[in-house]
C-alpha cells in the first residue's frame, strides 16, 4: 500500500521555540498545547525579531485579548531562560503575534552545528514502519523518453535536468528513489528512419560518417519528411487533395508496412532496426554522460508494448472496452469527463497509451512503487488523465495513484522546434557552445586562473559552461513555458549559476588563504555581538533544510536555485563589508571563517542536488 507522506522534522530553531511555546501554555493556562497550534513564521521585515510565534491559537483558552496573551508568553520564556539558558534574549509583541529576538549565542552554536553535520538539509522519511515492518518508501521518477529516431534536443535537456534533480532532491527527503527511462524504440517514426536510411544512406554507419550515431539516425528522420514532402506535391500536382496523397504517398505506406513487418518479427526488418538503433543508444549515453543524468532501470517499448496489448485484451474479455467494426480496440471515458481513446488499431498495431499500460504493470511488478512521477510535458497532460483511469479500469490499485509532473516548454526567440525539420537545438551542439563560451570568458579573467595547465582551463570551463545551461534550465518555475537564452545565462552577474560559482571559488580562495590558519578550535563561546551581516549569513544557513524540504513538497528545483543565489547575494555582502582573512580579533576571524567554510558547504550540496558541479577555481 502507498505510504502516507508526512513532513519532515522542524530544523533546530524551531524546535527550540516550539518545545517553549508549549511549556509557557502549560505553565500558564495549564493546557498541553497541541503540535498544530504551535504556528511559527519568519518575522515581518519591519518587526525586530528573527521568529514568531502567532498566539492566537491560545487566546481563547487565556480568556485575554491576544495583546496581553502574546505579552505573557513571552515574558515567560524570558524569564524561564534565566535558569535553564538562553535562546530568546528579547521580544515584541503585536496584536496576536509575539516576535522572537534569538541569542547570538544561539546562532554561534547553530552555525557549529552545522558544521559538524555531514548530512545538512538530508532528511529521514519520518513514516518508519507499516504493520511493525520498517519500509524505506521507494519513488520512481521517469524522465528523458527519447525516441530513437532522432538526437536529444534542448526540449530533452530541460526534461533531463528536471527529472535528475527531482531524483537528488527526493532522496534528500528521504525517498529511495529509482532513476528510469522508458525508450520509444519502435513504431511508425522509427521506419522513417529506417527506410530512409535503406534508400538513400549507400550503406553509411557512424564509423564511416564519423558522426554520433544518433546525429546520424535523425538525419536520415529528416531526409524522410523531405522526400515525403517531394512526393505528396507530385500527388497534389496530378489532382490528388492533400489528406489523400499524405496517405498515398509511396514512402509512407512502405513505412507502415515496414511497421506491420516489424510487429510480425521479419528477421530483416528486426536485424535492420536493432543495428541501427544500436547506433543510437550509443549516441544517447554519451550524450547523458556528458550531461551528468543517470538511471538505474531502462525500459523499452518494443519489450512493453506486448504486455500492453495483453492488459488491453483481457480489458476486452471483461467489457472494459469495446471493438469497432473495423477491428479496433478503444475505452469509452465519456463517464469520466472525457472522450474514447485508441488503444489498439484496426490492423492490431499498438499505441503509446497501449505502451504505457505494459510498462506501468511491468514496473509495478518489479519494484515495490510507493509514488511513480512521469516527468512529462504539460502537452500529454490528458495523455496521463487517461492513463490513470485505464489502469484503475483494468483493476491495478495503483492506477490513481500515479503522478504527473507536468513541465512547461522550452521555446526560442524564433518559434517551436521541429524535430522532423531539423530546426532543433541539439543537445549535443548546445553543450559544446555553452562550454565554449565559457572558455572565452574566462580569458578576461587570466589573474585568476594563473598557473593552472590547459586540462584544468578546460575542465573549469566544462563546470561552468554546464552550469550556466543546467541553472538557467532549472531556476524557472518548472510548470511555466520558458524562453531559452544562452547568452544571458552565462553571465557572470545576477540570477545564473556562473554567479554562484564564482562566489563558490571565491570562498575556497579565501579558505586556502586561511589553511594555517586553526580556526575550526577557537573558543566562540563568548562571541555576543554579531555583525548583522553575519548574522544574516547564519540564518540563511539555517533556511536550508526548510528550502529541501519544500523543494521536494511542490517537486520545484527552482526554490533551491533561489536559496542558493540568495545565499550567494549574501555571502557577497558579507565579503565586501567585513574583513575576514586580515580581521585582528581571532574570535571573530574564527567565526567569519567558519561561515564561508559553511557557506561553501550549502552551495556545494544545493547544487549536487541541481546536478550542477563547483569549481575550485575561476
Amino acid at each position: 500500500m502507498p505510504l502516507k507522506e508526512k513532513r519532515p522534522k522542524m530544523n533546530s530553531l524551531e524546535q527550540h521555540i516550539s518545545s517553549l511555546a508549549k511549556s509557557a501554555v502549560k505553565a500558564l493556562y495549564n493546557v498541553d498545547a497541541e503540535d498544530s497550534q504551535i504556528q511559527l513564521q519568519k518575522t515581518r521585515p519591519e518587526f525586530e525579531g528573527n521568529i514568531t510565534l502567532v498566539v492566537f491559537p491560545f487566546v481563547k483558552l487565556a480568556r485575554k485579548a491576544p495583546q496581553a496573551v502574546a505579552q505573557e508568553i513571552g515574558e515567560w520564556m524570558l524569564n524561564e531562560q534565566m535558569v535553564n539558558g538562553q535562546i530568546v534574549n528579547k521580544f515584541n509583541a503585536v496584536q496576536g503575534f509575539l516576535n522572537l529576538s534569538i541569542s547570538d549565542a544561539f546562532w554561534v552554536e547553530q552555525l557549529k552545528a552545522i558544521d559538524a553535520d555531514a548530512n545538512y538539509g538530508r532528511f529521514k522519511y519520518p513514516n518508519g514502519k507499516i504493520n511493525d515492518q520498517m519500509v524505506h518508501p521507494l519513488m520512481m521518477v521517469e524522465y528523458s523518453s527519447p525516441n530513437t529516431n532522432k538526437p536529444l534536443h534542448l526540449g530533452h535537456v530541460r526534461n533531463n535536468l528536471l527529472g535528475y534533480s527531482i531524483a537528488q532532491i527526493q532522496e534528500a527527503n528521504g525517498w529511495k528513489v529509482v532513476k528510469t527511462n522508458i525508450v520509444n524504440d519502435r513504431g511508425i517514426h522509427i521506419c522513417k528512419s529506417m527506410l530512409a536510411w535503406l534508400k538513400f544512406g549507400n550503406g553509411e554507419t557512424p564509423e564511416s560518417s564519423g558522426k554520433k550515431g544518433d546525429h546520424l539516425i535523425g538525419d536520415y528522420y529528416v531526409r524522410f519528411d523531405k522526400e515525403y514532402k517531394k512526393q505528396i506535391a507530385e500527388l497534389m500536382s496530378k489532382g490528388m487533395d492533400e489528406e489523400t496523397a499524405k496517405k498515398e504517398a509511396p514512402l509512407m505506406l512502405e513505412a507502415q508496412e515496414m511497421l506491420r513487418k516489424w510487429e510480425a518479427n521479419d528477421p530483416e526488418v528486426r536485424a535492420l532496426w536493432a543495428k541501427m538503433n544500436e547506433w543510437v543508444y550509443a549516441g544517447f549515453d554519451e550524450t547523458y554522460r556528458r550531461l551528468g543524468v543517470s538511471f538505474d532501470k531502462i525500459y523499452y517499448e518494443s519489450n512493453t508494448y506486448l504486455e500492453g496489448k495483453s492488459e488491453v485484451e483481457k480489458g476486452l474479455a471483461s467489457g472494459a472496452f469495446y471493438r469497432r467494426e473495423d477491428g479496433s480496440v478503444w475505452a469509452d471515458l465519456t463517464k469520466d469527463g472525457l472522450d474514447e481513446k485508441l488503444l489498439l488499431r484496426s490492423d492490431g498495431t499498438s499505441v503509446y497509451m497501449t505502451q504505457d499500460i505494459g510498462t506501468a504493470k511491468l514496473r509495478f511488478q518489479d519494484y515495490p512503487i510507493d509514488k511513480m512521477v512521469y516527468v512529462v510535458g504539460n502537452e500529454q497532460e490528458y495523455h496521463f488523465k487517461v492513463l490513470s483511469i485505464l489502469l484503475d479500469r483494468l483493476g491495478f490499485p495503483f492506477g490513481k495513484e500515479l503522478v504527473h509532473f507536468s513541465y512547461g516548454m522550452v521555446e526560442l526567440p524564433n518559434g517551436k522546434m521541429k524535430s522532423r525539420e531539423g530546426t532543433v537545438v541539439d543537445a549535443d551542439e548546445l553543450m559544446d557552445k555553452m562550454i565554449a563560451d565559457a572558455r572565452e570568458i574566462s580569458k578576461d579573467k587570466v589573474n585568476t586562473l594563473q598557473g593552472i595547465t590547459e586540462d584544468e582551463a578546460n575542465e573549469i570551463a566544462r563546470k561552468v559552461g554546464l552550469g550556466a545551461l543546467k541553472y538557467f534550465i532549472l531556476k524557472v518555475d518548472p510548470r511555466k513555458n520558458m524562453l531559452f537564452n544562452p547568452a544571458e545565462s552565462i553571465d557572470f552577474n545576477g540570477n545564473t549559476g556562473p554567479f554562484i560559482q564564482y562566489t563558490y571559488a571565491r570562498i575556497q580562495s579565501v579558505l586556502r588563504k586561511a589553511e594555517t590558519s586553526d580556526f575550526r578550535n577557537v573558543d566562540m563561546s563568548k562571541s555576543r555581538n554579531i555583525e548583522e551581516k553575519e548574522l544574516a549569513l547564519i540564518q540563511r544557513l539555517c533556511e536550508y533544510p526548510t528550502a529541501v524540504r519544500t523543494a521536494g513538497e511542490e517537486f520545484s528545483p527552482a526554490i533551491l536555485c533561489n536559496y542558493a543565489y540568495a545565499l550567494a547575494c549574501d555571502f557577497n555582502s558579507f565579503y565586501h563589508d567585513l574583513s575576514i582573512i586580515n580581521e585582528p580579533d581571532e574570535q571573530k576571524k574564527a567565526l567569519r571563517l567558519l561561515l564561508s567554510r559553511n557557506v561553501a558547504k550549502v552551495l556545494r550540496t544545493s547544487f549536487a542536488l541541481l546536478g550542477i558541479e563547483m569549481p575550485e577555481r575561476m
